[in-house]
């Protein structure tokens, strides 16, 4: 078996196409990936510039709230009091986002909808909850509006987005983790081709390989093993690029991230072996048919949409639970996010049970082929 392994190891390494795709597709696209939202939420947002206008009567408590929001975060509003025309026209004009109309009923206008428009109508709003809670403490209970007061003039942030792990989540390290899945899958491509070296009507090394006294399933075993290795590796790098040279930070455990690349890579190349050993098909179809199944089941994983996965869920749930892909990017999500042991080990059992499922599937297929003449 060692021997096996060893030159088929030689073989495909000797093989451009097999070694090269694989490895560089999901390294080029992680880069783009990268560059297009990699640090997105690292991003700042400009300071909201907004103008305040005085009426004829102004409300104390409103510009003390506005202070208190200043002084709390003295980079979320610029401020600047202009009397009503220059405002209007400075609002036209795009130089601020808002208006806010200083009176006993404090309203907002402004011309657009976007992220600084929506910031000034929850600024607004927050105001009015706060007055709303005031006026029920004078009539409920009067005597606790220092101490109402004390804590609602206290404008720290109070809520804390974590994971229900507790660990906290970039929003789109979703997309790479679906390209991880891609890059598992795609091991696929090496598997078929160790199935086509197996199939004496399709290559020389086939027929003599055929003819030997070796055992069918030893044979497909050592393809198997050797093309699992090439498509590990590809995967081992991939992670050591996001990780390192990206420097992009998933916070899971890299132990546990390389079993589940190691079972990833099993189902990737063990679905490449079935669809090699479907002998009435033509090579061209085969392609057809691996690439067709690597690309949707990434799809569907999220590597495309960002909401995929989600809808999958929520329509058609069982797909989430036979999809390769969905399963290795849900079970990076275990170690991530999730912080769920269970969903963890079911996601890689039932990656194991479809590797074996397939490899003997194509065990079958190839051992039952009769050949008139090599």
């Amino acid at each position: 078996m060692l021997h096996l392994i060893k030159y088929n190891l030689l073989v495909k390494l000797r093989n451009f196409n097999m070694t090269f795709w694989p490895l560089v597709f999901p390294l080029i696209l992680g880069t783009f990936f990268f560059f297009a939202f990699g640090n997105l939420n690292d991003a700042d947002f400009e300071t909201v510039q907004v103008a305040m206008v005085q009426e004829t009567s102004p409300n104390p408590l409103f510009s003390f709230y506005i202070d208190q929001v200043k002084k709390s975060n003295s980079d979320l509003l610029n401020i600047q009091e202009m009397d009503e025309s220059a405002a209007l026209t400075a609002l036209k004009n795009k130089e601020i986002s808002g208006i806010y109309y200083n009176e006993m009923t404090p309203s907002l206008t402004v011309n657009a909808h976007g992220i600084p428009e929506s910031i000034l109508q929850s600024v607004l709003e927050s105001y009015n909850n706060n007055l709303h809670t005031i006026q029920n403490i004078l009539k409920k209970h009067p005597s606790g509006i220092l101490e109402g007061l004390s804590q609602m003039a206290d404008t720290r942030d109070l809520v804390q987005e974590l994971s229900l792990g507790g660990k906290t989540i970039d929003g789109n390290s979703q997309f790479f983790y679906a390209l991880i899945a891609m890059a598992c899958l795609y091991g696929c491509f090496i598997g078929f081709g160790a199935a086509i070296t197996l199939q004496a009507n399709l290559t020389a090394l086939a027929a003599r390989r055929c003819v030997t006294p070796t055992h069918k399933l030893k044979l497909i075993l050592s393809e198997q093993i050797t093309s699992f290795l090439l498509g590990y590796t590809d995967v081992i790098i991939l992670l050591i690029y996001l990780r390192i040279i990206l420097k992009l930070d998933f916070q899971g455990q890299i132990g546990k991230m390389l079993i589940i690349s190691l079972f990833g890579s099993l189902i990737g190349v063990s679905v490449g072996l079935f669809v090699g050993s479907l002998g009435k098909l033509s090579e061209g179809i085969k392609v057809a048919v691996i690439l067709a199944i690597s690309m949707v089941c990434s799809f569907l994983a999220g590597l495309m949409n960002s909401n995929m996965k989600d809808l999958v869920e929520k329509h058609a749930p069982i797909i989430n639970r036979i999809n390769p892909a969905a399963l290795i990017s849900d079970a990076f999500y275990c170690i991530n996010v999730y912080n769920d042991t269970a969903r963890y080990y079911r996601n890689l059992v039932t990656l194991a049970v479809m590797s074996a499922a397939f490899v003997m599937a194509s065990f079958l297929l190839i051992r039952r082929n009769r050949y008139d003449s090599i």
